[in-house]
């Protein structure tokens, strides 16, 4: 196992890189002038425009410009943007805001989609399987952003249950937007538990676990959930990434100051050190989570050993 999880970081290693050439090269190539942006409708002088140019070694080549790029990274240093305010200050500000809201995303997904979908795959073909069926479907059907503004119009302005803008009541004010980024995942963690489930329910192991005698509940929860839960734990284990760096509607929609809105503040301002830096992040973030969710494999399943 430990030489197992060795490899996987050092191949972490060559994917960072990769993905950092991938978004530097793309920041590139966006039109237009992201020093002249600057001076908005009052234009810079051109002294000026000259020497931030030469600060941020934009007269240079693609090839040189992320080489220098990367002199800094591996010294710890992600940059700093045209303000000239340091990459890692924004990361560390914004960061913890999109960790709650993965947090609170994860948790509703998870408990909700997980419970739902083993009442459904025990009970297939009932009221209840139907009714989640039937929601899944809609809630998968529906955009994001459309889902945003329903939900802050209904249970923010209407019903007055939850804060629709800015995080003045801490954890609360997470709930509203949690629950719309998870909506998607959620309905695919109960479909895919409900057809783990079902189909466990058929295997022969359940079958002898029944023949013993055994209580329904421990049936189900020791022997049918646990090997049903292994395609659902790579689900949302990959998730964890996907959320952390796909929030740029929610944030945008409930005013959060995370890292989404910074990385659709950065692409607009055309603000290439900060774009790759937190997108950098993003890509550890994913790789972790899915080396956690391998190492999970063999908590869950006994027999997946890892040579």
């Amino acid at each position: 196992m430990g030489r197992y999880v060795a490899r996987r970081l050092l191949l972490t290693i060559p994917v960072l890189f990769g993905a950092s050439f991938l978004i530097f090269a793309m920041v590139y190539a966006l039109p237009g002038d992201p020093i002249r942006a600057l001076g908005g409708d009052r234009p810079l002088a051109p002294a000026v425009v000259a020497q931030l140019r030469q600060e941020f070694n934009l007269n240079d080549p693609l090839g040189i410009q992320y080489l220098k790029y990367l002199g800094d990274l591996v010294q710890g240093d992600l940059g700093t943007d045209f303000r000239g305010r340091p990459v890692l200050d924004t990361i560390s500000q914004r960061l913890p805001v999109t960790i709650k809201l993965t947090v609170v995303a994860i948790l509703i997904e998870a408990v909700i989609g997980i419970i739902a979908g083993v009442l459904a795959g025990i009970r297939r073909n009932s009221f209840f399987d139907n009714v989640v069926l039937v929601s899944t479907t809609l809630v998968v059907s529906i955009p994001i952003l459309v889902l945003a503004f329903i939900a802050q119009f209904v249970f923010g302005l209407k019903l007055g249950l939850f804060p629709i803008s800015g995080v003045q009541e801490g954890w609360y004010s997470f709930l509203l937007p949690g629950f719309v980024l998870a909506s998607g995942s959620l309905a695919y963690v109960a479909r895919l538990t409900r057809t783990s489930v079902a189909e466990n329910m058929r295997a022969d192991y359940v079958r002898t676990a029944r023949a013993k005698g055994l209580p329904n509940r421990t049936v189900v929860v020791r022997h049918t959930l646990r090997n049903s839960l292994i395609p659902v734990v790579t689900f949302v284990g990959a998730d964890i990434g996907t959320l952390l760096g796909g929030a740029i509607v929610t944030e945008s929609v409930f005013n959060l100051p995370g890292i989404g809105r910074a990385i659709f503040d950065a692409v607009r301002a055309q603000e290439g050190a900060v774009v790759v830096g937190i997108v950098t992040l993003m890509v550890f973030f994913f790789i972790f989570f899915n080396l956690v969710v391998d190492v999970l494999y063999a908590v869950l399943d006994p027999r997946i050993r890892y040579e």
